[in-house]
């Protein structure tokens, strides 16, 4: 079955549709590689996001961020 799809296919690609046969299978995998494209974009907004919270929440247990903010504040102000 498989050997008379691409005896097929062979077929119709060499015919004058061919191109546009071509051009339509082409759009679906662009179609295809978009949403690949997206799902990966999300991927990679969870993982930093993940890595986002772990910081924060190391941050806050450690006491360093409390600290971080006062001294920034305090540059800021002498700065003045």
């Amino acid at each position: 079955m498989l050997g008379l799809y691409v005896r097929l296919r062979a077929w119709l690609a060499t015919g004058w549709w061919g191109p546009s046969l071509r051009r339509v299978a082409g759009a679906r995998s662009l179609r295809r590689e978009q949403g690949q494209t997206t799902a990966e974009y999300a991927l990679v907004i969870l993982a930093a996001a993940a890595v986002a919270v772990v910081l924060i929440a190391w941050a806050r247990s450690s006491g360093k961020l409390p600290a971080f903010f006062d001294k920034i504040i305090d540059e800021v102000s002498s700065n003045q």
